[in-house]
């Protein structure tokens, strides 16, 4: 089967572009990653190893995540009294912070777990999609994506709370 790359593209950098923003947290780290995706996919020799064009995808966007998150790491963190870049009064309305927040929240998640969550949610996969994408057992995959909505309901709760 031959596969038009614009077409693929088109049809897919959207989706992958979202699940590695909500991964990585960085809209700049996220529009590397789909590229480099799409790179990838485009030069790969193999064949597509997942059900979906759209699940080898995500894996090759996955290990793309991790190894950036993992390179990050070793980073150092900029001082906490530094000023923000761009920050203007309109950008502090609720719903951005609400956002902000829960993004923070899902970066404090093992990465795993985030991976599984987001391919459920947001790209509607079936569990056993996830578990050959993520690599582990369909029971595991269920549980995190389980677990991991709990999580997210209690932060969600502690900030209803807190304004509150």
């Amino acid at each position: 089967m031959v596969i038009n790359f614009h077409d693929l593209y088109q049809k897919y950098a959207q989706d992958i572009y979202r699940f590695a923003y909500w991964l990585c947290g960085d809209a700049q780290e996220a529009e590397d990653i789909t590229s480099e995706t799409f790179v990838r996919a485009l030069t790969s020799l193999n064949m597509i190893r997942t059900e979906t064009v759209k699940g080898y995808l995500l894996t090759i966007a996955r290990n793309l995540a991790f190894k950036r998150t993992k390179r990050a790491s070793r980073l150092a963190d900029l001082p906490p009294g530094l000023p923000a870049l761009g920050n203007g009064p309109e950008q502090t309305a609720e719903t951005k912070l609400s956002l902000q927040g829960v993004m923070q929240f899902m970066q404090t998640l093992p990465e795993v777990d985030r991976a599984a969550f987001l391919l459920h949610i947001q790209d509607d996969l079936s569990y056993e999609e996830i578990s050959k994408v993520l690599e582990i057992s369909l029971a595991a995959a269920k549980v995190k994506v389980h677990r991991t909505r709990l999580k997210l309901n209690v932060y969600r709760m502690k900030e209803e709370e807190s304004r509150s």
